[in-house]
This record gives structure tokens, sequence and C-alpha cells, in this order.
């Protein structure tokens, strides 16, 4: 009988993953026939949105994670590492280590939903020093760094590295860098009043886009207002500036020329500083840059209804999958509220595929956008309607709590929350050796790469 199942393995704990997973458990619940198999790196579920909240401490850690157990009921976990894909000998492939033994896992169908990493544009030193938005652990590390350098700077008796120390420098004008400049901003004047020498003049958060503005995809008034807000909050936005190095004193920026879309060369600049937090782009990770897929940017292509050119019954859903959007002819922004709407679909056709149904074409209308961009303070396009000010902040909040897969979670963020709006925020800073990304995995893969 166990010959007769189909196995349906689907690579990738983030939002387009663990939702597909949810939805085929939906569909084939009563099925014996049907073997669902989840493999993630983490055995959890981050709650990427609320991140700047844990840097600037708003949040606690874990009470963003979701451990996947939990909020599936059907499907069989592995934790693991994809190592790599055949889809002609239909396996997988996952990492061993000196703990565990390495992983082959056959499939008959098979949903890719890997992700993205943050991508640095091959600026080494950037890499090398600059902190990242993108885990947990770099939530810990970007809060750490920010009470690390007030206490440095709290002694310090030179004023030129005292400003050094001061100076904040977030990278990326989307989603991910003006919430966490707002919530690192929020922290710094929160605080400050523990440490007398320092003035509220002294600490500097800047913000560098390289486009004409900042939130891309929100209309003109709405990213004018957040601009407008978080430059009254202090914090310096500059626009159509690309950051060239970083050595982890110096950050070296140039002026993009509004007409010709390139640096001008001419007009070169630097600001002195200790930190900077990279958010300003993604690509997909490199077991699907050396995959047998075809892929376009590193992305796999795929069809009108996400399923892979060349191999009928594989999906490829989320960060790593190019779909274009009809209207712009672009990909679409790698964003949760997308992953998720494609891992529906994802979900619905391989149950269709499996009962010789017709399948479903993926399209996708906006729900609505939303950020914050410090306390009690946001920006919502939502129901055809532009919001912003504290009602805006509230919408986001209540939204983005409905969203969390489990009760317990909600309830401890919740408090988390309530928490924040009574008592001070702690200055605590946890000691957590800062750990070179992935580093045994890479001597891994190009030794892979070689045979």
């Amino acid at each position: 009988m166990a010959r007769n199942k189909k196995k349906i393995v689907v690579l990738g704990g983030g939002f387009a993953g663990v939702e597909c997973t949810r939805k085929l458990e939906e569909y084939f619940k009563n099925d014996s026939e049907i073997e669902i198999v989840l493999v993630s790196e983490d055995n959890f579920l981050l709650f990427t949105p609320m991140l700047p909240q844990v840097a600037s401490g708003t949040i606690e850690t874990r009470h963003i994670v979701m451990p996947i157990r939990t909020i599936t009921k059907k499907a069989t976990f592995y934790e693991g590492r994809v190592k790599n894909i055949d889809p002609y000998g239909k396996i997988v492939n996952l990492w061993g280590s000196g703990n565990k033994r390495g992983i082959s896992l056959h499939y008959d169908f098979l949903v890719v939903a890997l992700g993205s990493e943050t991508n640095f544009f091959g600026m080494n030193d950037l890499e090398k020093n600059a902190y990242q938005m993108k885990t947990l652990n770099d939530a810990v590390m970007v809060r750490n760094r920010m009470i690390d350098m007030l206490e440095q700077a709290e002694n310090e008796t030179n004023p030129i590295l005292k400003q050094s120390l001061l100076n904040f420098v977030v990278v990326g004008g989307g989603f991910a860098g003006i919430e966490t400049a707002g919530e690192i901003m929020d922290l710094l004047l929160d605080v400050r009043k523990y440490y007398p020498n320092i003035k509220k003049e002294d600490i500097h958060v800047v913000v560098l886009e390289a486009l004409p503005n900042i939130l891309p995809g929100f209309s003109e008034s709405l990213a004018k207002f957040a601009q407008e807000k978080l430059t009254e909050h202090g914090i310096e936005i500059k626009l159509q500036t690309a950051v060239t190095s970083f050595d982890g004193d110096e950050v070296m920026i140039k002026r993009l020329d509004v007409d010709k879309d390139a640096i001008d060369d001419s007009i070169v600049s630097s600001i002195q500083s200790k930190t900077v937090i990279w958010t300003a782009g993604v690509t997909p990770v490199n077991t699907i840059k050396r995959s047998l897929f075809k892929t376009d940017k590193g992305k796999i292509i795929v069809d009108k209804n996400l399923e892979v050119n060349d191999f009928p019954g594989v999906f490829a859903i989320g960060d790593c999958a190019l779909f274009l959007d009809p209207s712009t002819q672009r990909p679409f922004a790698p964003t949760a509220q997308i992953a998720e709407a494609q891992a529906k679909i994802a979900a619905k056709n391989l149950h269709a595929l499996i009962r010789n149904e017709e399948k479903t074409e993926f399209t996708y209308e906006s729900k609505g956008q939303m950020a914050i961009i410090g306390k009690r303070t946001g920006i919502a396009s939502f129901l055809g309607m532009n919001i912003h000010g504290i009602f805006a902040w509230f919408l986001w909040r209540n939204i983005y709590l409905s969203k969390i897969p489990t009760w317990d979670k909600r309830f401890r963020v919740f408090l988390d929350w309530t928490a924040d709006a009574i008592f001070d925020r702690d200055i605590s800073r946890l000691k957590f050796m800062r750990r070179e990304p992935e580093k045994e995995y890479k001597v891994l893969d190009e030794v892979d790469d070689v045979w």
C-alpha cells in the first residue's frame, strides 16, 4: 500500500512554504494515499515583518518564531538545508553534518519555496562589515550594536570619534529599511536618558535610497508623508544615493544621475559611521542558481500556473520564482503577501493535478500595503484608501497580529506591546559572538561544485 502513495515535498519554511503545506494538508487531510513532507533549514517560521521591533526591543525574540511542528498537522517535517535538487531523478538531497547524516528524499511532486538571501551586489567589504535585517540573529545583533555604540559613546572624549559611534546608516528605503530606521531611532531616543553625556542632537540616523523616493509601491502622497514624518523624527533621508563601500569606519556614497540613471563620479562623499544596516536587496539562494531549472537572474522561470517549465509536477513560489506582474511586466516584489498568495494557488494546482482537474492561473490583487514609520505613526493603502498617522499604525498592529499563526504567540506579542507602552526599554546587551554567515556550507558548496 505504501508504494502507491504519492509524496509531495515542499522545500522552504518561510511564508510561502508553510502556507503551501497548510493548504495541502487541508486538501488531503482525509487522503491516506498522499504524503506531505516539509523541509526547512530552521524548525520555525519567522514572522519577518516584526523583525525591526525585535531589533528595537519592543518585542521579545522568541515571540515572533512559531515552531513548524506546532502549525502543521499531517506533514512530515525535516530540519535540514537543501544540498541539491535532481528534477530528473525526482530526488532532493539534504546536507549532513558532524551530528547528523545527509538525507535523500524522493518525491512525486515538488514545491520549491527556498526564498532568498541578502544581495550585496558584489561589494565584499559591505558583506563583511555591514549588519543585516533578515534573520532573528540579525535583529538581535543590530540591537546589541545600538546598545554597544551608546555605551562606547557615553564615555568617549574625542568628539569626532563620538559622532562616528552615534551615526547609524540604514541602506535601503523599502519597507525593511524604513521600518528599521524608525524602530532604531525610537530605541536610541527612548534609552538616551540613561546616558547623560549623549544629547538628542548627537544621535544621527541616515537612510540611503538609490531611487528618487522611499517606499516604492505606495502612492506619492503617502511616501511623501512618510518622509516628512521620518525627517521630523530626526531621521535624515538621502535619495538617489548609492553606497560604494564600507570599511567599518567610513561609508563611501555617490550621488546618482537623475537623467542617466547612472553614478556621477564627480559627486562623491562619505559618512563617518561604525554601523551600517543593509536592507537594499535580495537574491535567490545558491541552491537555486546552480540547479537544473531554467532561471532568469537566479529565479526559477514558471508558467501562468506557477509550474516549472520542462518539469511537470514541480512548482516554484515566493522569492525564488520569477513571475511577472502583467501590468508592469516586472517581477513582483518579494513580499510575504505575494508569497502566501502564490502558495495557495500552488497547493490548489497540485490538488487539481492529482485529481486530474483543471489548474488555476495565478493572478494577484493587492489587499493593501502598510508600514510603521516610528512611534504611533504609520502609513497604509487599504481598500482603495490612503491612510496615515496613528490610525494606520493601529491598523498595522491589528492586521499583522491577526496574521501570526498561533494564538499563544499573538497573545505574547500583544503583551509585549502593552509592556512597551507602560515600562521603559531594557538596555541590557546580550553578548553573542558575531558568526560568519554559512561559512561551513560555503566550503561544502565549493566542493560540491567541483564534484
